[in-house]
């Protein structure tokens, strides 16, 4: 292995790693005391029991689990359904009453002579870490109202007086599931109650739907009226969701779609595509004549063709019309497409305060089974938006089913940051309905179901080191999986990403090529598949290969699905001890033990006397039997006490070491130690806790460090792929990246065992171990400390923990010296692995959202943007002078922070592994005018790699190797072929199962629509639809919908 490097003389690299492996291995033997746990477990091995893991009978078992979780949940929403039915059938409008509640904003302020405001006297709160520790009061619910929404108005006093009867029902429910958070019910006339009460809404339910949103964009709807336009667009995009289907089509003289890339084809309107949406609207621009019978055409003819195909939602379908005006009534475009079924409801919206054109609106909406809006103003645009919802909805009022509807996941805005920003909630909406006379929808009641208490039924040591288990939707979306990234980091906020609801199964399972375990999945069926998978870890700088097998079943009655994945080897079969409960009891006392806090040992969230118990002091307390009402996991008890009683002398044996170091010896180790698969962690200092370089180490604020919900420690998974006896060193940035620490753990097919090391004491080692060499007689003639030699030790993923250079620590070798990593991709020392990311967030490109948009000469982009510059100089003037106190000045500057915005991409980057196979390596490199030498040699008892490179020959012709992630389809100059390749993936519908209900139409919603009609003779009694002041009863009460942060989603 000697090598001549330079013009020097030789180097023994061979000697030099065996020499430095040799002292890292007894240092590291030494302090983690790894050959002493490998003693103990060997002397119980004949006491254990191996059980193969049976991943159906785990996957039906977790299922039927959590079913019975969902339908408590379901329960508790059909009492609140009957007690409010009740309540609604026995109450009698008061048109004078009086009646003080609690009002959510207004409760404990007091005015400023220090008594309380109306509608706010003193509401007790206390903080209760079941609601993420916000202080709400749980013997009592409280009242919010939306700002336009008069707070004494009589059909707000009767509807809050009326559904304080549901009050005692929330308080019963929750007594009777403790695992229920919020309870609500939001009311159609504007209010919405929420339990338990809380200083702090939610739209009404209907069927998936099919919908062609029509936009003017002629010379008429110029300044104000576009503006309002594009808000009412933005507005009924927030209404759908992912059961929903949608495209948008503008028109003047001519039809063209919004987004060119969907001509003649309805998408999902997943959170994807609404945003997509979203920007595409706020470049729209006018000019020209609006042509509307050729968009109403277009819009019938896509609708026609996905209910024919069976695509779509194959439920309610809907042409929503938005224009300033018709000339005429368009009866020749109904009569073809539409009469006499009516398949497709039409929903007219009038921008602007004229009524030139009101009636003829008015009139295809209500031939058409729609509904008619005038939209004046942009505060008029929600609550105006939202009536077709109740149009939509009354089929189902009118045949009083109570459908539970499951809403998109949504994030606790609560839980963005912190330990806790990965939980979920799942809202779901139960619809009630009231007044079947009139067959309108007056409210909503539901509940939230945390992801994170659902996930808890699958518990993480029955799955092993690297298994897991999943959720998605009847949609294939991710509700719940280990690789999920809801969130993203701008500057120091953490936030949520735009498309957090809407990661599809095949984005994070990419593997699966042919989607077979997605496409078996929304289909609700049981089986199993294997695949080989990589894994990424360590954010993406490592990464794993293994073969892992998929076990999943539906959850009956939901649009869930659960999924359950145990990988080769470690996941295939369970370890069972054995031990009694008295020696296991007193190994739990150790001070040095702990448990896994987010794992379930111990049910302590149900019984508020439980509630401030760690899951270490419930496991003691249900062995001791000091209570005898604490529900605990017995088979992980016993592992728990099987494990604490084979590791416990780790503690006598580390707390001997520290003792025997004195305070004038090197500092070596900051801390030993070790972890076990049922999730036991015990840890011992060799130095001050003041000293401890990295303190958020094995701590909940670090968590890829610990034990969580979702994964085993980084250090153990790293370790339980390598040799058992081995060590695997992982540089670790403790309070910023200038000060390194070099972690090393260790494993066995039971437990993980490792130090944390000083950076120095490697370094020295380091060289003090290549100042060696094989000559017998005489000084060594090299070293790497030489000026004419370089030495790195790398490990097995190529990043640097030793250099000559400080400032080269911790960096990857390709960007360092791409020439040596060129070259030893070349040889096969090293392999590159292509990794994807679905969930990345990328800087906006420069070009136009449209992936099909056409390139521009200079001169046409050069009159393109003169145009525009006349346009806002002429809408500046009327605005300054008509709209005034509407316009804002600092819109520009608000487009252009949100164009600079990170948004949801799709990327690749290179990942490079080390191939253990060659232990030895060495070459040339021809570098022009010199030749560069380079030995690489694998350290034993490692993932580390000694590499001596000649620094005298210039390289910098050879560019860097760099682990950069590039955006998948990054168009800098539009090729028509990449431009083709995104629009088709664009384009693309992935197989889905439509929710099992559908409500579309009922026969009474049109003979009482029939009675009402005002004009001379009733148009086409079967297309009759609801058009306010024309056949509607002055006393009905038309219901005011809201949105807000309940339910992310409109249902």
């Amino acid at each position: 292995a000697a090598v001549a490097l330079g013009t020097g003389g030789g180097t023994d690299t061979l000697l030099w790693a065996d020499t430095f492996g040799g002292d890292l291995y007894n240092t590291l033997t030494k302090y983690s005391g790894s050959l002493l746990l490998q003693k103990k477990y060997k002397d119980v091995e004949s006491s254990l029991k191996i059980e193969e893991v049976d991943g159906l009978e785990l996957v039906r078992k977790f299922s039927e689990d959590m079913e019975n979780m969902l339908r408590r949940k379901v329960e508790a929403v059909q009492n609140l359904v009957e007690a409010a039915e009740e309540a609604d059938l026995n109450h009698e409008f008061n048109e004078s009453l009086v009646f003080d509640y609690y009002n959510s904003v207004l409760i404990n302020e007091r005015d400023e002579k220090g008594n309380f405001v109306e509608l706010g006297a003193e509401f007790l709160l206390e903080s209760n870490a079941h609601f993420s520790n916000l202080p709400v009061n749980t013997s009592i619910s409280s009242v919010q109202l939306p700002t336009n929404v008069y707070n004494k108005d009589p059909d707000i006093l009767n509807g809050v007086y009326m559904s304080e009867a549901l009050n005692a029902v929330f308080v019963e429910n929750f007594q009777r599931d403790p695992t229920l958070t919020w309870q609500y019910f939001g009311s159609a006339t504007g209010f919405f109650r929420i339990y338990p009460g809380k200083d702090m809404y939610i739209q009404a339910a209907t069927s998936p739907k099919d919908i062609v949103i029509l936009v003017d964009v002629s010379g008429s709807m110029k300044g104000l009226r576009m503006t309002i336009a594009k808000h009412t667009i933005t507005t009924i995009l927030d209404t759908l969701g992912e059961n929903d289907f949608v495209n948008i089509i503008a028109y003047n003289d001519y039809v063209h779609y919004i987004e060119p890339c969907f001509k003649g084809i309805l998408v999902q309107a997943d959170r994807d595509n609404r945003e997509h949406f979203k920007l595409l609207v706020e470049e729209l621009m006018v000019k020209g004549v609006g042509v509307v019978d050729q968009a109403l055409r277009e819009a019938f003819q896509i609708l026609k063709q996905f209910q024919e195909a069976k695509q779509g939602s194959l439920c309610n379908q809907a042409v929503m019309l938005i224009s300033d005006g018709a000339v005429e009534d368009y009866e020749p475009v109904f009569e073809k497409y539409n009469w006499p079924d009516c398949k497709v409801r039409v929903f007219t919206y009038l921008i602007g305060r004229e009524v030139s054109f009101a009636d003829r609106m008015k009139w295809i909406a209500c031939n058409n089974k729609g509904y008619y809006t005038q939209i004046s103003t942009l505060a008029d645009t929600q609550e105006n938006v939202m009536e077709y919802l109740h149009v939509l909805s009354r089929p189902m009022v009118i045949n009083h089913d109570h459908d539970i509807i499951w809403t998109e996941a949504y994030m606790d805005s609560k839980l963005w940051t912190g330990p806790g920003s990965r939980k979920l909630g799942l809202p779901y909406s139960l619809c009630l309905s009231f007044q079947r006379s009139h067959g309108i929808l007056l409210g909503v009641v539901g509940s939230d179901v945390a992801l994170r208490e659902l996930m808890k039924l699958a518990p993480r040591y029955k799955l092993g080191v690297h298994g897991y288990a999943f959720l998605n939707t009847n949609n294939g979306y991710i509700l719940s999986h280990p690789d999920l990234r809801p969130l993203y980091r701008e500057g120091k906020k953490l936030k949520p990403k735009p498309n957090y609801n809407s990661v599809d199964l095949s984005e994070v399972e990419w593997e699966d090529q042919a989607e077979s375990l997605r496409t078996a999945m929304i289909n609700r069926e049981t089986g199993t598949l294997s695949m080989d998978v990589k894994v990424p870890m360590d954010k993406g700088k490592r990464v794993l290969f293994l073969t892992n097998d998929y076990f999943f079943t539906d959850i009956s009655d939901t649009p869930f699905s659960l999924g359950v994945v145990l990988s080769r080897g470690h996941g295939e079969y369970i370890l069972l001890g054995n031990t009694s409960v008295e020696e296991g009891l007193h190994d739990l006392l150790h001070p040095d033990l702990a448990l896994a806090s987010d794992w379930i040992y111990c049910i302590t969230d149900i019984d508020p006397d439980h509630r401030k118990l760690s899951q270490l002091e419930a496991v003691i307390r249900f062995l001791t039997r000091e209570d005898p009402d604490l529900e605990c996991d017995e088979e992980l008890v016993r592992e728990v006490l099987f494990d604490a009683v084979v590791t416990a002398p780790m503690e006598a044996y580390w707390t001997a070491l520290a003792l025997n170091i004195s305070e004038e010896s090197e500092q070596v180790v900051d801390m030993a130690f070790l972890g076990t698969r049922a999730g036991l962690l015990r840890s011992s200092l060799f130095v001050g806790s003041e000293k401890v370089s990295d303190r958020k180490f094995l701590t909940p604020e670090d968590e890829a460090s610990v034990f969580t919900l979702d994964s085993f420690p980084l250090w153990y998974r790293q370790a339980s792929e390598h040799p058992a006896g081995s060590f695997v060193f992982n540089l670790r940035w403790a309070e910023g990246p200038g000060n390194p620490r070099p972690c090393a753990p260790g494993a066995g097919p039971a437990s993980a065992v490792g130090v944390q090391m000083k950076l120095e004491f490697l370094q020295r080692k380091f060289w003090a171990a290549t100042r060696q060499c094989s000559t017998v007689d005489g000084p060594c003639t090299q070293s790497c400390e030489d000026s004419d030699l370089d030495c790195f030790v790398i490990d097995n993923n190529g990043f640097i923990l030793i250099s000559k250079r400080s400032h080269e620590t911790g960096r990857f070798l390709g960007e360092v010296d791409g020439a040596v990593m060129t070259q030893l991709l070349s040889m096969g020392v090293f392999s590159q692995v292509t990794m994807y990311d679905y969930q990345a967030m990328c800087k906006p490109s420069s070009h136009h959202h449209s992936a099909a948009q056409p390139l521009v000469s200079p001169i046409s982009a050069f009159l393109t943007a003169t145009r525009w510059l006349l346009q806002e100089l002429v809408l500046f003037l009327l605005e300054s002078s008509v709209w005034g106190s509407w316009y804002d000045r600092g819109a520009e500057a608000h487009k252009q922070k949100k164009q600079d915005q990170l948004q949801p991409c799709d990327t690749e980057y290179p990942v490079f592994v080390y191939q253990p196979a060659i232990r030895e390596a060495n070459g040339i490199i021809e570098c022009g005018p010199c030749q560069k030498v380079f030995v690489v040699q694998q350290i034993p008892n490692s993932n580390l790699l000694l590499l001596v490179t000649d620094p005298t020959c210039d390289c910098s012709i050879f560019p860097p190797v760099l682990q950069e992630a590039t955006e998948i389809l990054t168009l800098t100059v539009i090729s028509a072929h990449n431009a083709s390749v995104k629009c088709d993936r664009m384009r693309s519908q992935k197989p889905r199962r439509r929710p099992d209900s559908c409500h579309a139409f009922h026969p009474e919603v049109w003979v009482e629509a029939g009675r009402g009609w005002a004009g001379s003779s009733p148009p086409n009694p079967l297309c009759l639809g609801l058009c306010p002041h024309t056949w509607m009863p002055m006393n009905t009460p038309v219901p005011v919908l809201f949105r807000g942060n309940i339910c992310v989603y409109a249902l």
